[in-house]
């Protein structure tokens, strides 16, 4: 039987070989992926796409957005963003009124589908925008408005 100590040690070990291989979350992750934080601290798209030194985006029916109309927690709202277009680099979402614009970003191969889902915190009724950036540098959005209400009940 193992002592309380012996199982730490070993904890902290398999948490070492996990983050050694970037298969822990947090901060292996971040910087394997190269975490960005100028981008996750843009309050608008103009300074977003400027920290990714991504172009001007553009409105596509080819990209879309997905989340309730209404909110009954601002807490937890689920979105998904997706693009049915071959050449997807990178999937993000925005929500246009928190704080930081930028709630998640993922890097996307053509090896899966570019169609990604998450739980963003919303403070209040805002458009979300699932914004696609392209191989070929072209920076393409769809965009939603959810409405956060306390109850869901609409206003």
């Amino acid at each position: 039987m193992q002592n309380r100590r012996q199982v730490l040690s070993h904890s902290a070990k398999v948490a070492a070989m996990l983050a050694a291989v970037g298969l822990l979350p947090g901060l292996a992750q971040a910087q394997a992926t190269g975490y960005n934080a100028a981008a996750f601290a843009a309050k608008t798209m103009p300074e977003l796409m400027k920290a990714l030194g991504a172009g001007t985006p553009t409105e596509s029916k080819d990209v879309t957005v997905t989340g309730p109309d209404i909110a009954e927690n601002g807490a937890v709202v689920p979105v998904g963003a997706a693009s049915t277009l071959p050449g997807v680099k990178r999937l993000m979402m925005l929500v246009e009124k928190n704080p930081s614009m930028l709630t998640a970003m993922f890097d996307v191969t053509d090896a899966i589908e570019a169609n990604i889902s998450t739980r963003v915190k919303m403070g209040q009724s805002s458009d979300v925008y699932a914004v696609a950036v392209m191989n070929d540098g072209k920076v393409l959005f769809a965009r939603k408005e959810i409405k956060v209400t306390l109850g869901g009940c609409g206003g």
